[in-house]
């Protein structure tokens, strides 16, 4: 009976670990291989102080692009935190997010996310 307990007592820390950590665990962000040159001598690199590391994974542009947007509209995390920024196309407009997790909330409230980012307000 204490055995049975016990393992109920490492589920609930378990759980509480899997909520706590974030977008990160919901879906591994898997590591994309750079393909043009701008890219591979992007991740040679490393990041300025006060970049995050992530962001220098990106081209130029989509650098460029996810600097200005700053935080993931969903997580409103800072992009590059947690990784490369994961790139999206959602009603004609580029979106980066913090990881691939966030992009099922993105498709599934467009508008809500678009009208924050337009307001600079992500949550």
């Amino acid at each position: 009976m204490f055995q049975s307990y016990r393992i109920a007592s490492w589920m609930v820390v378990l759980g509480l670990a899997v909520i706590v950590s974030g977008c990160s665990s919901q879906a591994p962000q898997e590591k994309q291989k750079a393909t043009t040159p701008a890219e591979k001598s992007a991740q040679e690199k490393p990041a300025p102080p006060g970049v995050p590391a992530g962001l220098t994974e990106l081209s130029a542009d989509d650098r460029a692009a996810a600097e200005k947007q700053r935080v993931c509209p969903v997580s409103g995390e800072v992009l590059g935190a947690m990784g490369k920024p994961y790139k999206v196309s959602i009603k004609g407009q580029t979106v980066f997010l913090c990881c691939p997790a966030c992009e099922k909330e993105l498709l599934e409230n467009p508008d809500k996310y678009l009208a924050k980012m337009q307001a600079g307000k992500p949550e």
